[in-house]
């Protein structure tokens, strides 16, 4: 078996509180007895990863959540405080803006700078200065001092000088973000061609159509720990699923629809054999899940007070609260089954649905028989997995010509 290039076992990184002179001297007291101060922020705990030659792998997470303080420890900008790191090969990192640019000098300067911290002697780097400028592509002003560079030209020419040392493993913490789109694109294309040519990729990114696009791999990173890892896709919607949950904000209206005291409500809502009752908290991120394309079976159990039959409403919406498809029963003309006096059976079956991969949830209504007013309401949640990179809610059939 392969060694891998880079290997992380147990890394943590914790931050001592040193806002106050006896803060400060209680965290220089237990560095130099060899303790972990006590008090402070663990920015990373025990945090692991493998990765083999020739692979891209992706780390995601929202701001705060220590994806930079991970790429820094592994360039060696800074130690772990708990755990190992292992990096068997040439590295080139992109990690901050300007980082290793001498603001006073000029960009030629600082590409002959750069160049020979990456390892490039001086016959290389004539040889490759006209492709590096031509790269970069900032005119004139590679000959103007950095500090007058706009952070799109800082960029452009830092990733310049890395694309021409052509390292075994590129690290890289965001910087697309900044450029132009032109400049991205040739970003992309470069990196693309980098991975074919079997070298490997470490990436930061909050795109995660560009994580998508460029890794095999992702580690979702949620404060400090490793939340999810492995196949780019399936980490990558699973951090979609969680972040459109959590941003939306239409559970109190959902409490304040459902209708506990209304006429006519909901006794049981179940999705390919899960309760309601069954399902977790919204944020816990254990969705039912299903793959692209498989059938989306809901049965709902209404009950009437007055013995005449309830009007369902099925829905499909996303996490965000955005409607996708709904349908009632009296559009159809569907009449339900009755269980008893006072309760009945509606089901239906979402053939195929052309559903993206994503967070959604299926909502089920109970409203009065004449079909005027919602009643009751629940929902459950459901995942839908797939590698696919098509943007929007569902598939449309189409072709190329």
């Amino acid at each position: 078996m392969t060694a891998p290039l880079v290997r992380v076992d147990g890394v943590s990184k914790f931050y001592p509180r040193v806002h106050h002179p006896w803060e400060r001297m209680r965290a220089f007291t237990a560095l130099l007895a060899g303790r972990e101060p006590q008090r402070g922020a663990e920015v990373l705990h025990d945090i692991s990863l493998e990765i083999q030659p020739g692979e891209s792998f992706g780390v995601i997470g929202e701001n705060g959540a220590g994806k930079s303080t991970l790429l820094k420890i592994l360039t060696g900008v800074i130690k772990p405080s708990r755990g190992t790191v292992s990096v068997n090969a040439r590295v080139a990192a992109l990690l901050e803006l300007g980082a290793g640019f001498q603001p006073e000098f000029s960009g030629i300067d600082n590409v002959r700078m750069k160049a020979s911290l990456l390892g490039m002697s001086a016959k290389q780097l004539d040889s490759r200065m006209a492709d590096i400028l031509d790269f970069a592509d900032i005119g004139e002003y590679v000959h103007e001092p950095v500090k007058h560079y706009s952070s799109g030209m800082v960029v452009r020419l830092g990733f310049a000088v890395v694309a021409s040392s052509d390292p075994e493993i590129l690290i890289t913490d965001e910087v697309l973000a900044v450029g132009d789109e032109s400049f991205q694109k040739k970003c992309i294309n470069w990196i693309e061609s980098y991975l074919q040519r079997g070298n490997t990729l470490l990436m930061v990114s909050h795109s995660m159509y560009l994580v998508q696009k460029l890794c095999q791999k992702a580690l979702w990173l949620h404060e400090g720990r490793a939340r999810k890892q492995g196949d780019v896709f399936e980490v990558t919607q699973s951090y979609l699923a969680w972040h459109e949950t959590r941003s939306a904000q239409e559970k109190q209206g959902r409490e304040s629809a459902a209708g506990n005291n209304g006429l006519y409500r909901i006794d049981r809502l179940t999705l390919q054999g899960a309760a309601l009752e069954d399902i977790p908290e919204s944020d816990s991120g254990e969705d039912v899940r299903l793959k692209m394309g498989d059938d989306i079976q809901a049965e709902m159990i209404l009950h009437s007070p007055d013995g005449r039959p309830p009007v369902a409403l099925f829905g499909i919406v996303r996490a965000d609260g955005t409607p996708v498809y709904g349908v009632a029963s009296e559009h159809d003309g569907v009449q339900p089954g009755r269980i008893d006096a006072h309760r009945f059976r509606f089901g239906i079956r979402f053939k195929a649905p052309a559903l993206l991969p994503g967070s959604y949830s299926i909502r089920g209504h109970a409203m009065d028989p004449e079909g005027l007013r919602v009643c009751d309401t629940a929902e459950l949640r459901l995942q839908v997995l797939g590698d696919s990179r098509e943007l929007g809610f569902v598939r449309l059939p189409h072709e190329w010509n």
